[in-house]
């Protein structure tokens, strides 16, 4: 018999006990299962607040620890294939239970946030970097889990959308704190304000997460009229909860084929968390605080939208057709963002409408599949919910980690932009007046570039004081380090940001590629696509219900 298959007590009174033992009894009152259902949707906002703080000030950093963008860029490379393997290790939720890992999952990710601005050095920084990716894994998991552990199937997409604002309004926090205080707060000082904030909501989750028990967690309740029967069961009266073999039941094409699609649909989003204030950086002279407060328009909608898709979804009773719509707006968005690439005169607001439609699309999509999702795992076995979604959780990480790979090997000319732009763009407004003495002067400079400085022959110097003039040769002399950097970087950053733009339209065009495979994989996962028949269906439910509570009280 598996630990699944006993039902415990909630948690002792005892403040230890209550502190590990995290297991109700029964199915809890609404009051408790909203206040279950809010802490987990906190703490996965500030989860993806500690993780993705950094990427809003992804430039800084790579200047204090003398990154190059490569080394960033393999920092998200290594943490995402740690954390896609810590997704297989949350699979033992269904065995080991939720809660636990959610609430000193927080407690380790806030202590790791608070350390990283104390890095040492950039290799330091790596591994706490990584270290922090796979607490993410696990609790990417364990949190969904328990959201739908909380949510019958007439109430689920309302739920997960709640869920899947998590990584969204933490992306929003991210941007609109930074675009607030970068002004007078270092990058650090950001890090910082994540990691108390985490540290805030660990305490309300250390006292007030509690999870179901595994009989009551380990059975489908499609509305919470079915509560006293589920409880029934639970009890023992009707045990009927299928046990063992939950990697093998997982291993079906209605669970790998959307997790993976789901995956490459959101290549867009995950491009966006990590490069987008690099892209508006590179491509269109962005500050960090400007691209931030740009960004803030796609995570506002996409929130927005990820609420109102939920509730619609659970009014409708369908998912295939949010799905659908969805999918293909967002294919239609991606595609003209991706020409606006290298339309370099486009303006802010265009880009933040475009924002704030797209993101609607996003969300249209995201919250109806993931409450599909967990219903198409629950037809193979409920009781296999979080081996379900870690086999998504791992596919997602994998796919996010090669794109990150590849990202710098589609859009090469990101790399001496990032890394010498600035340098670049400080030495020509300093060497200007040089400049301007150079080029009046070619042929004559043309000479002495042939000779180390302050080495070449003295006839060619006078020459040169002749035909110059002292004081412009002094100008030349004093921008010698200036000069240098434009000669060493100067015709590979002007390259680059010739090249850029369209290099970053083939990426965006992945990324709509990656939304366009989504599409066919929406008509495998379970769920109706006709609001009557699912009605229909939920009708035909709740008659059964009745009939069972009918006879286990005959029984009884």
């Amino acid at each position: 018999m598996s630990v699944s298959s006993f039902v415990t007590d909630e948690a002792p009174p005892g403040a230890v006990s209550r502190l590990w033992r995290r297991d109700l009894g029964a199915y809890p009152d609404p009051a408790r299962r909203y206040a279950c259902l809010g802490i987990v949707i906190a703490t996965t906002i500030v989860l993806y607040y500690l993780l993705y703080v950094q990427y809003a000030v992804a430039t800084s950093i790579m200047a204090h620890y003398d990154m190059t963008f490569g080394y960033f860029v393999l920092l998200s490379v290594i943490g995402n294939a740690i954390g896609a393997f810590a997704s297989l290790i949350a699979g033992l939720a269904d065995r080991w239970g939720r809660a636990n890992m959610v609430v000193y999952g927080l407690l380790l990710a806030a202590v790791l946030v608070l350390f990283l601005p104390s890095a040492q050095d950039k290799t330091t920084y790596l591994v706490l970097f990584s270290a922090l990716y796979f607490v993410e894994g696990i609790v990417l998991v364990a949190t969904p889990a328990l959201i739908r552990d909380f949510s019958p199937q007439l109430g689920r997409a309302t739920a997960m959308g709640s869920w899947t604002m998590g990584p969204v309004v933490g992306s929003l926090v991210v941007t609109s704190v930074t675009s607030a205080t970068l002004d007078t707060s270092s990058w650090q000082d950001e890090l910082r304000y994540a990691g108390v904030s985490a540290l805030v909501v660990f305490v309300v989750a250390l006292f007030g997460l509690r999870e179901l028990a595994p009989r009551l967690r380990d059975q489908i309740m499609v509305s919470l009229r079915d509560r006293a029967l589920v409880e029934a069961r639970a009890r023992g009266i009707d045990h009927d909860v299928r046990t063992g073999g939950h990697w093998r039941q997982m291993m079906r094409l209605d669970v790998i084929g959307p997790a993976f699609a789901i995956s490459v649909f959101l290549l867009f989003y995950y491009a966006a968390v990590g490069n987008l204030v690099i892209y508006y950086s590179a491509t269109f002279g962005y500050s960090e605080q400007r691209a931030n407060a740009l960004a803030n328009w796609y995570w506002a909608a996409t929130a927005v939208a990820l609420i109102a898709a939920g509730l619609l979804s659970d009014r409708l009773r369908v998912r295939k057709p949010l799905m659908l719509v969805g999918g293909i707006g967002s294919v239609a968005g991606t595609a003209v963002f991706a020409v606006l690439a290298t339309h370099q005169d486009t303006g802010y607001y265009t880009f933040a409408w475009l924002f704030a439609v797209m993101g609607v699309f996003s969300g249209v999509t995201y919250a109806p599949w993931m409450a599909g999702f967990t219903e198409t795992v629950e037809r193979r076995n409920p009781a296999a919910t979080a081996t379900g979604l870690a086999v998504w959780g791992w596919t997602l990480r994998v796919v996010v980690a090669v794109s990150a790979a590849f990202l710098p090997v589609a859009v090469a000319s990101v790399t001496p932009i990032v890394e010498h732009g600035h340098e670049v763009q400080v030495a020509q407004a300093t060497a200007g007046p040089a400049l301007a003495v150079i080029n009046a002067h070619q042929p004559i400079f043309a000479e002495l570039a042939k000779y180390p400085p302050g080495k070449a022959p003295a006839e060619l110097q006078a020459k040169a004081a002749q035909e110059v003039g002292l004081p412009d040769l002094a100008v030349v002399q004093k921008a010698q380090p200036q000069l240098k950097v434009l000669q060493e970087h100067g015709d590979d950053v002007a390259r680059a940001a010739k090249d850029g733009p369209g290099q970053w339209r083939t990426w965006w065009l992945v990324c709509m590629g990656g939304q366009i495979l989504f599409l066919p994989f929406v008509f495998v996962m379970k769920g109706r696509w006709s609001p009557r028949r699912a009605r229909e269906d939920a009708e035909a439910h709740q008659s059964a219900v009745d009939r069972e509570m009918q006879r286990l009280s005959t029984t009884a």
